[in-house]
């Protein structure tokens, strides 16, 4: 009888089929209701890295302008934060008019003497946490305070968007629908 006894226990060493599918049920369930909260952590942080990048863009910005007399215009974008500028071309602060420096007798070599960069510790301009490109603005055509515009287009990766992460406050363009969350400045709805 010890032998039918021993028999027994060893064919009992694994799982059955439906135990299985109970455990599999549970870890399922589980992760139903944790993804969501760690998915939204996420997408809270790219946002705040983002805001966090654009202020730090607006900053080095103010360095630039100080030393230049100028922002950077749009064509130079962010890049003039890096580099010296190349052209000879700059825009004159509190107007929309591009003017040539050799025109008011000032050369390239005066300008690139001006700059005193590079601004931002980086070899490129960084792209946002989604990995598109920061989009720049001067003349600005939304910030009221004559500053650039700076921008990141977020997840979705268009354009004048409610999901965009601005450097102004108030309306953008055509979309009345954004609110401003902060009053550091930015612009965004949550997705």
């Amino acid at each position: 009888m010890n032998r039918t006894i021993v028999k027994a226990k060893v064919a009992r060493s694994g799982f059955t089929l439906i135990e299985l599918l109970i455990v599999l049920a549970i870890l399922v369930l589980l992760a139903t209701l944790v993804a969501p909260r760690l998915l939204g952590s996420r997408e809270k942080a790219q946002t705040d890295s983002t805001k966090t990048q654009i202020s730090m863009f607006k900053s080095s910005l103010e360095m630039y302008s100080l030393h230049m007399s100028s922002y950077p215009s749009t064509d130079q974008g962010l890049q003039a934060l890096i580099e010296p500028p190349s052209t000879n071309s700059i825009v004159e602060e509190g107007t929309d008019e591009e003017f040539d420096l050799d025109e008011v007798d000032e050369d390239t070599e005066e300008v690139n003497s001006s700059w005193q960069g590079p601004y931002i510790k980086a070899d490129r301009v960084p792209k946002d946490p989604w990995a598109f490109d920061y989009r720049y603005e001067y003349p600005p055509n939304n910030n009221k305070f004559g500053e650039p515009d700076i921008w990141s287009l977020g997840p979705d990766g268009k354009d004048n968007t409610e999901d965009d992460i601005v450097s102004w406050t108030g309306e953008r363009g055509n979309n009345e629908d954004e609110e401003d969350i902060s009053s550091e400045g930015f612009d965004t709805t949550d997705p």
